[in-house]
This record gives structure tokens, C-alpha cells and sequence, in this order.
């Protein structure tokens, strides 16, 4: 019974598509700069559209000033790092609040702030997936820990979920989860960063015992995962939508899949940071 859960067609539609989804991944972080620059950026983008979409401003002023400002922060982001992110934020909400008020009563509350939270939650930290890659030691090496603990915890909580989970996590937001699923994804986690750290831990400057700090880190960062998943999950409960897309077959738009990625790769940089 257990097996033939793991093994239906809509688990087999997602694996196809995670297979498609880390071969793009890995040839953009091979590459990085530019290209992993370019790709973080479009999906800043989409995400951010789809964001827009449950409360429909996609395609209004509040929607463009959205856009405009993932272009210019990801332009502030390649000509001077994260120098002038504080000014960003600020003139953001500013010219946010502008439109709100020149424009009133025309959007509501809830319009407003999602305009200015939307570019927080999805541009700016999708951007950390290029930091991490271009801006820390060992980028090429450390930007897959990303991956581990958000795809990997998230597999790992599957399995164990489907086939040991009985005590729910969060009946009301996402009854599927379990107890059982969320310690089997921590685990799991943990266990892949380990065993990572050990293949590639020789090729590190900056670091002894590998498998040891990976371990750690991807126990943490899949913990935070699970938060970003939790976290759009709820988003989608408060509008009444499945998914927030449809770009992704058997995962939905970006945001369905990057959930939890979004909220990993800036805690992975500052464990990095502070670690390395």
C-alpha cells in the first residue's frame, strides 16, 4: 500500500519534472555569473507575477512599480552588491505608498502591501541563490546545499511522510503533513549534506569536516524550508487557489517550487558567512 503511493502518476509527474529542473540547475550554477544572474532574475520575475495574481494587480500601476523595481534592484544588485539595498527598500515602499494615496481609493490595503511584500519575498530572496553563487568562497560547491535542504528535505519528507506519518503537523493549513514527515525531511537533509560534504569536501579551502558543518547547515536551512513551504501554502488557504501557476507540470508555477527555496538560500548565506 505504502509503495503504490510513492509510485502513482503524480508522483512520477513531479520526479520527471525535478530531473528536468536540476538538469537546468546545474548547468546554470556550472556557469554562474551572468547566467545564473540572468535566470534568478526571470524567475524574480514570474514568481513575483504569480504573487501579484491572488490579488490581482498583475497588470495595474502597483503590478508595473513591482516589476520596475525587481529590474532596478537586480541591477543595484550587479553594478554595486548589496551597497544600496536599505535605500531600495525604502524608496520602494515610498513609491508604493505614493501610488496608494494619488490613486485612492482605487486599491485596497491588501493591494498595497502585497506590492511592497512581494518584491521582499520573492526577488529579493530568490537573489541569494546568485550570492551564494558568486560571492562566496566556494560558491560552485556551496550553492547546492540549496537544493539539499529544500528539494531534498521536502523528498525526504515525502517518503518518510507517506509511509510512517500519522500524527499531523498542521491539520488546518496542510493536512498531508506529519510529525513523522517533517523529522524524516530534517534527517534526510542532513544525511545528503553529509554525504556531499564527504565527495566534496577536499576540494574546499575554507573548511575542515565537511560532512560535519554540511550536515548542520542543511538540518537548519530544511527546518526553514519547511517554513517557506508552510508559509505559501498559506498564502494560497487565505485565496482559495491549488497552485500558483502552471509553468511547472506536476509542481505548479515558480513559487509552488521555489517555496521553500526562497527561504533557504538567505539562511544558507549567512550560515555560510558566519561558518566559513
Amino acid at each position: 500500500m505504502a509503495l503504490s503511493k510513492l509510485f502513482n502518476k503524480s508522483f512520477l509527474t513531479r520526479t520527471l519534472s525535478g530531473i528536468v529542473l536540476i538538469a537546468v540547475l546545474l548547468v546554470t550554477f556550472i556557469l554562474g555569473n551572468y547566467v545564473i544572474f540572468g535566470l534568478t532574475a526571470l524567475l524574480s520575475l514570474i514568481g513575483l507575477s504569480e504573487v501579484y495574481k491572488t490579488v490581482g494587480i498583475e497588470k495595474n500601476c502597483l503590478g508595473i512599480i513591482g516589476y520596475i523595481s525587481v529590474i532596478v534592484y537586480y541591477g543595484l544588485l550587479l553594478w554595486k552588491g548589496t551597497e544600496y539595498m536599505s535605500i531600495f527598500i525604502i524608496s520602494l515602499l515610498l513609491v508604493v505608498m505614493i501610488a496608494f494615496v494619488f490613486s485612492f481609493p482605487k486599491y485596497k490595503v491588501e493591494q498595497v502591501m502585497m506590492s511592497f511584500f512581494g518584491v521582499i519575498y520573492v526577488a529579493v530572496l530568490m537573489s541569494f541563490l546568485y550570492l551564494i553563487r558568486e560571492t562566496t568562497n566556494d560558491g560552485m560547491i556551496t550553492i547546492w546545499l540549496v537544493i539539499i535542504s529544500s528539494w531534498g528535505c521536502d523528498t525526504c519528507a515525502y517518503l518518510a511522510g507517506v509511509t510512517m506519518g500519522k500524527h499531523k503537523m498542521t491539520p488546518l493549513l496542510s493536512p498531508k503533513k506529519t510529525i513523522e514527515g517533517a523529522i524524516g525531511g530534517i534527517l534526510g537533509a542532513a544525511g545528503i549534506g553529509a554525504i556531499y560534504g564527504a565527495v566534496v569536501g577536499g576540494n574546499m579551502e575554507q573548511i575542515e569536516n565537511a560532512p560535519i558543518y554540511f550536515a548542520i547547515i542543511c538540518a537548519c536551512a530544511g527546518l526553514v524550508s519547511m517554513v517557506g513551504d508552510l508559509a505559501a501554502s498559506a498564502i494560497k488557504r487565505c485565496y482559495d487557489i491549488k497552485d500558483y501557476g502552471k509553468l511547472i507540470p506536476g509542481h505548479g508555477g515558480v513559487l509552488d517550487r521555489f517555496d521553500s527555496v526562497i527561504f533557504t538560500a538567505p539562511v544558507i548565506y549567512y550560515l555560510i558567512y558566519f561558518i566559513f
